[in-house]
């Protein structure tokens, strides 16, 4: 569910749950300077909220909707970021041109809730896209349920994926052994595996 204010800024609830304990996590994964792109940026609001949490790093938000894109720079505009936050880039996870629409290389990656509401294509594009942008030492940090071994984590993960299933037959939770076995394919090396609020986890490799 989402609302909208009176200008173009969408609000998601989850966001309101889940930007503390993640920007915790980011803080510990993160470098201190450079370009930082998060994929799938939804209405903004962590964007916005890690650009002023993380004051030396450039955050660089991207959507591939229009209408999150017009969200992330009314946020923008609303918290006074325009001097240091980069407009919206209207990209697609599985668009083969990352670099070319960057302004400078990126340091890292952030997807935050992006592989379970999108086809299983978007996380191998996700973790190849992110192999060629990132130079050695850059870091992919991804946020979300995931299964274990096949098995969800616990019955509100498992309700919850079968609500995905009914809206769309392609989305769903991901197992982890798969997503580690695809990102090393892609030649990430795992970082860690972090357990977060709400049966949720953070991992991060390292490029």
């Amino acid at each position: 569910m989402s609302t909208v204010y009176g200008d173009e800024r969408l609000i998601f609830p989850a966001t309101q749950r889940n930007r503390i304990p993640i920007g915790d996590e980011l803080a510990e994964q993160l470098p201190s300077t450079g370009l930082i792109l998060e994929i799938a940026s939804g209405s903004g609001e962590h964007g916005v909220t890690f650009q002023k949490r993380f004051p030396t790093l450039t955050w660089q938000c991207s959507d591939p909707d229009p209408d999150h894109c017009r969200s992330i720079d009314s946020w923008i505009r609303h918290e006074q970021l325009m001097l240091k936050m980069p407009a919206a880039l209207q990209l697609d996870v599985r668009d083969s041109d990352w670099l070319e629409q960057l302004r400078m290389p990126a340091q890292a990656v952030v997807a935050i809730n992006l592989l379970h509401i999108s086809a299983w294509e978007c996380t191998v594009a996700l973790l190849r896209q992110s192999a060629q942008l990132l130079q050695a030492g850059g870091k992919l940090c991804v946020y979300g349920p995931f299964c274990v071994d096949g098995q969800h984590v616990s019955e509100s993960n498992r309700s919850f994926d079968t609500s995905l299933h009914e809206r769309n037959p392609a989305w769903g939770v991901r197992d982890q052994s798969t997503v580690l076995q695809e990102a090393a394919d892609a030649g990430f090396t795992l970082g860690n595996i972090r357990l977060m609020p709400a049966n949720n986890r953070m991992i991060t490799w390292i490029r």
